[in-house]
């Protein structure tokens, strides 16, 4: 059996775990709505971005639904107009390198506290992928 002094000590280590992660969902509860709004963000040079997946094609993922929204983590070389950057892309993206900004999302970094959990492998016909 658990002590009692144990256990508050446990249940006081997952609320604050739940605070961390509540106030990131807020955050990105506000951001969801706010993303329709035409507001521009001004961007600058060396800012970290997310390059979306919408309208690029690839040929060793088939399945589109399976792949994911943003990809890696890229910064702006330049910025060419208010809604134009270019980004330091890879030598293995064969995409043109300047973008709209509708096509990047800034990189959000991990809140302190919050636990990051790998995914796990996927067994696929006994299999691991």
């Amino acid at each position: 059996m658990e002590k009692a002094t144990e256990f508050v000590k446990r249940m006081k280590k997952v609320q604050k775990e739940v605070e961390v992660v509540s106030r990131k969902m807020e955050e990105e509860m506000k951001r969801q709505p706010d993303r329709e709004r035409m507001e521009v963000e001004d961007w600058k040079k060396d800012d970290k971005v997310m390059l979306s997946m919408r309208n690029l094609v690839f040929k060793k993922r088939p399945a589109k639904k399976l792949t994911e929204r943003y990809v890696k983590l890229y910064e702006i070389e330049e910025v060419i107009l208010k809604n134009m950057v270019k980004l330091k892309l890879l030598t293995s993206i064969r995409i043109y390198t300047v973008v709209n900004i509708s096509r990047i999302m800034r990189y959000i970094e991990q809140v302190k506290g919050q636990r990051v959990e790998e995914p796990k492998p996927v067994e696929v016909d006994r299999v691991e992928e």
